[in-house]
C-alpha cells in the first residue's frame, strides 16, 4: 500500500518552497494520483507513445524522472533492438528510491542508465523519444527555450518530445474555472482546503505555469514542425512534437 500524503494536513508556522525532499518522495506515489487528474492514463499512454516512435540503436530520455513511472511504461512497451533509456532527476532522494524500483523490474530487458543530475547538464544525444512529464514547469521560465532547443537538436528525424505540463490560461474565467475544478479534484481524492490552500503557497514560486500557446510557440521556435495536444484533463495537458 502507498503511503499517504499528508505534508500539509497540519498548519504550518512557517511556509517553506516547495522541494523533492525525503518527505515528499515518502509519499509522492500517493500526492501524484491524488493531485494530477488523469495521472495514470497519462503514464500509460506515454508508454505507448515511446513505443510507437522508439528507434533501435537510440536513446529514449526520461528528464525530470521522479521515481521512474514514466521510465517503466517506456520500458515494457517497447521493441525496438539496442534502445536505452536515460534516466534523470536531480533530487537524490528520488534516485535512490527510483533504484530500488527499477531494480525490482524484472520484466524488460530495456538497459536503463538512471541520472542524478540536473536535466541542463545532460547532453542529449542520438535520441528518439524524449519525455518530460511536469519537468518544464520547475525550470526557470528563461531557461526553458535553451532547454527545448537542446532537446530538439538532440532528437533524430522523426524523433519526439512528450511535453506535459501545468496550464495557465489567458482569459481569467476560464483560469479560475480550471483552477477550481483542479481543487474540486483534490477534495474529492481527500484532500482538505488547508492542505490545498498550503501546497498551492509552497508551490507559489516554484511550479511556474503557462499557456498552451507559450508552450506551443517555443516548441515551434526550437523547430518542431508537428506539435499536437494529445491530452487534457482541465488545467493540465500532455503534448508531441515531432522532429
Amino acid at each position: 500500500m502507498r503511503k499517504q500524503d499528508n505534508i500539509y494536513a497540519a498548519a504550518l508556522d512557517q511556509m517553506v518552497d516547495f522541494r523533492f525532499d525525503e518527505k515528499v518522495v515518502d509519499v509522492f506515489p500517493d500526492m501524484i494520483q491524488r493531485s494530477v487528474p488523469g495521472y495514470a492514463t497519462m503514464i500509460s499512454t506515454i508508454g505507448v507513445l515511446a513505443a510507437k516512435y522508439a528507434q533501435a540503436d537510440t536513446k529514449c530520455y526520461d528528464l525530470g524522472c521522479s521515481l521512474g513511472a514514466v521510465t517503466l511504461s517506456m520500458r515494457h512497451r517497447i521493441k525496438q533492438q539496442n534502445c536505452n533509456i536515460i534516466a534523470v532527476d536531480n533530487s537524490p532522494a528520488m534516485t535512490e528510491k527510483a533504484a530500488n524500483i527499477l531494480a525490482a523490474d524484472t520484466n524488460s530487458q530495456v538497459k536503463v542508465d538512471l541520472v542524478c543530475a540536473d536535466i541542463a547538464d545532460i547532453d542529449i544525444q542520438n535520441a528518439s523519444v524524449v519525455v518530460m512529464n511536469f519537468t518544464l514547469q520547475f525550470i526557470p521560465i528563461e531557461q526553458r527555450q535553451t532547454l527545448v532547443n537542446k532537446i530538439y537538436q538532440g532528437l533524430e528525424a522523426g524523433g519526439v518530445l512528450i511535453l506535459s505540463e501545468k496550464l495557465a490560461f489567458d482569459d481569467n474565467d476560464v483560469n479560475q474555472f480550471h483552477i477550481d475544478s483542479h481543487h474540486d479534484f483534490k477534495r474529492d481524492n481527500g484532500y482538505s482546503d488547508m492542505e490545498i490552500s498550503q501546497k498551492r503557497s509552497a508551490l507559489e514560486k516554484v511550479l511556474i505555469p503557462e499557456s498552451l500557446a507559450q508552450h506551443q510557440q517555443r516548441l515551434n521556435q526550437a523547430g518542431f514542425n508537428f506539435v499536437e495536444k494529445w491530452f487534457q484533463c482541465f488545467n493540465f495537458v500532455s503534448m508531441v512534437a515531432i522532429k
